[in-house]
């Protein structure tokens, strides 16, 4: 596995929170909350109620924090300090005051119906979510970007807008390569294309900057280029051994110390678009020159400017990269070895043929054997971000965050930004519309599988001028008709960067086996309880949703599977052994599968007579969650066990 993430904005519309306001809503939170703590009894209804309001006022201040926006107000300072510390400083007190809750109920000294008690636990775990994001990412994100932009001119705490809006976008891709590192860190890559920066590239001093750098031919980190006037430069780390950070810790310090950056972002109508990727080696060695994202130049004598420029980042393996290589007479370096070359420099010799940018990209991922997942930033649309998707073997997802797309190959990439997101399908789309045809209304719902067709893969294009939106998004088949994406498909992320934050630890395991104990603690609450003997017993309420339930009462529901990968696997064999024995004499087969076999040998085109049991120890095992959606496409249910 690899993980590409992209940002692409637009200029920021609103206005600037004013952090007196910001600083008086958040401590009126703090005493609200104080005072529930404080008034726990065993009563029901005002003490849900409340944290519902504390929550809701919580959520409000946090979007107004969010964006380039939010980043301006806590960037301010109001007497002491930065704005950041300061929220930082109220979220820990939040945070502590939801300790306290927790500790309460914990204790066991409020005794609450079941039913009344998950009701508080949901809007506990929404208060600690939103707190998480006030107290830590908020103020973490308006420091990471005036740690990069240092060298630029925020004496009064305040960024020209240009500058600030392009800081958010890196900062925003660097966080999320972060986060996606599990998917291979080996070596990672940021690509920034800037636009519209105003630096007289003629100039001596201008040219002395551009150096060596502009003659790199491997494109190693800190080259550049300088495309029809646009600034093209990439930021590189490639290590064999690590740990997980390095590699963003050292785009971060080139990125921070490049002072031809800064002065291209000093421009009032600078502007840029993010390509990056961290990567798990395939093909081709661990090295800088095979680090992603790359571009479309090839050899000749020295460098040969063969066509358009582009560069590409790619997840997967281009499996006939060596026949594309060898039947297009490809010149590449040969220090290059990842097959990902093969991308930018056959779509570069598409549009050097005259084909216009749609139709050259289709054509381009239209010849590529295997599971590949694609994003390519072009020079001659500075204002469009190309992503493509075949196969089930990878994925890509669009973030809608205010004035912005977040494109990542996990929604935890993104949801430090925004919680919704269009997941791309590289197998099964809905129909293209009829030409003649007005798009689908807004309210329909989504096209059941028998109006669904198989393709050989999807292509999003995004627009910059109405970025965020799902007017933005342009989606197309391969051969390039057209699929116009439905709010309906808008998908809500349950998991929260408070989920997946590593903390302290240097890696998730020791994470998840430290935190063991509280979660296993937070599942028994309020489900044990003491008999008139004084003997202990559980009560869980209903153990089915009853939609499913009605189902199986039903008959329509004859075969239940039970999925997972590794350990998770075995558990599921318990679990169908379980209900094997529960379900004997009714007309129900249980069997135990490997997600992967699942997906890959069992799956029929109807299968809403079926039920999937998935099991994780994560909840992001990628075979596992590839098969869910498989199967819910065809109608099956799911119920997920993590």
């Amino acid at each position: 596995m690899c993980g590409i993430i992209a940002v692409l904005r637009r200029r920021s519309s609103r206005p600037t929170p004013q952090l007196a306001s910001v600083l008086a809503r958040l401590d009126g939170a703090v005493v609200r909350l104080g005072a529930s703590v404080a008034g726990f009894d065993g009563s029901e209804g005002r003490s849900h109620d409340e944290m519902t309001a504390i929550a809701e006022l919580l959520e409000q201040v946090d979007r107004e924090l969010r964006g380039p926006p939010g980043v301006a107000c806590l960037l301010s300072h109001s007497g002491d300090g930065h704005g950041y510390d300061k929220v930082a400083r109220i979220g820990t007190t939040l945070a502590g005051l939801a300790d306290d809750l927790e500790e309460t109920l914990d204790t066991g000294k409020v005794l609450w119906s079941p039913d009344y008690l998950e009701a508080v636990n949901e809007v506990l775990v929404r208060l600690r979510d939103v707190i998480w994001a006030i107290g830590r990412d908020r103020p973490d994100t308006a420091r990471a970007i005036a740690a990069l932009a240092h060298h630029s001119k925020i004496g009064d705490g305040k960024l020209p807008t240009a500058a600030l809006d392009a800081f958010w976008s890196i900062q925003v891709a660097l966080s999320a390569l972060d986060r996606l590192e599990v998917r291979g860190r080996d070596s990672a890559g940021l690509h920034v294309l800037v636009t519209g920066h105003g630096v007289d590239l003629r100039k001596p001093e201008i040219q002395a900057m551009l150096g060596a750098r502009a003659n790199d031919p491997l494109f190693t980190s800190m080259a550049l280029r300088t495309p029809l006037g646009h600034l093209s430069l990439v930021y590189k780390a490639a290590a064999e051994i690590g740990e997980l950070g390095d590699n963003t810790r050292a785009l971060r310090a080139a990125i921070t110390t490049d002072p031809l950056l800064h002065l291209a972002l000093a421009g009032p109508d600078a502007e840029v678009t993010v390509l990056g990727h961290t990567r798990w080696a395939s093909v081709g060695i661990i090295s800088q020159a095979n680090a992603h994202p790359l571009n479309g130049e090839e050899l000749a004598e020295g460098l040969h400017p063969a066509g358009p420029y582009v560069v590409a980042a790619v997840n997967g393996d281009v499996d006939n990269y060596l026949d594309l290589r060898d039947n297009e007479s490809l010149l590449l370096p040969p220090e290059i070895t990842t097959d990902t070359k093969v991308v930018p420099v056959i779509l570069s010799r598409r549009l050097a043929a005259g084909a216009a940018m749609d139709e050259a990209f289709c054509q381009t991922v239209s010849g590529f054997d295997g599971s590949v997942a694609i994003g390519v930033s072009a020079a001659e649309s500075p204002d469009d971000l190309y992503l493509a998707l075949r196969g089930s073997g990878q994925s890509l997802n669009v973030g809608f965050a205010e004035d912005a797309f977040i494109v990542a190959s996990e929604a935890y990439g993104l949801v430090q930004e925004t919680a919704s997101y269009l997941r791309m399908d590289g197998e099964t789309i809905p129909a293209p519309a009829p030409a003649s045809a007005p798009a689908p209304a807004s309210t329909q719902a989504p096209a059941p599988a028998s109006t669904q067709v198989s393709a050989s893969g999807q292509v999003i294009v995004l627009d910059r001028q109405r970025a965020g939106t799902l007017e933005g998004v342009r989606r197309l088949t391969y051969d390039g008709a057209p699929i116009p994406p439905e709010p309906s498909e808008i998908r809500i992320a349950e998991i929260t960067t408070r989920d997946i934050d590593r903390g302290g630890f240097p890696h998730f395991l020791l994470k998840e086996i430290s935190e063991a104990p509280q979660s296993f603690r937070k599942t028994l609450r309020g489900k044990i309880f003491v008999d008139d003997s004084g003997l202990l017993y559980a009560r869980v309420g209903p153990a089915l949703p009853e939609a499913v339930s009605a189902r199986l009462a039903a008959g329509v529901i004859t075969r239940i599977y039970v999925i997972g990968q590794g350990t998770a696997a075995v558990a599921g064999q318990s679990i169908a052994t379980a209900l094997s024995a529960a379900l004997r004499g009714r007309p129900i087969t249980v069997a135990p599968i490997l997600a992967t076999e699942l997906s890959g040998f069992a799956l029929d085109d109807d299968m809403s007579d079926t039920l999937v049991i998935a099991v994780s120890q994560s909840g992001t095992t990628t075979d596992t969650n590839r098969t869910v959606d498989l199967v819910r496409n065809r109608g099956a249910v799911v119920i997920s066990v993590v």
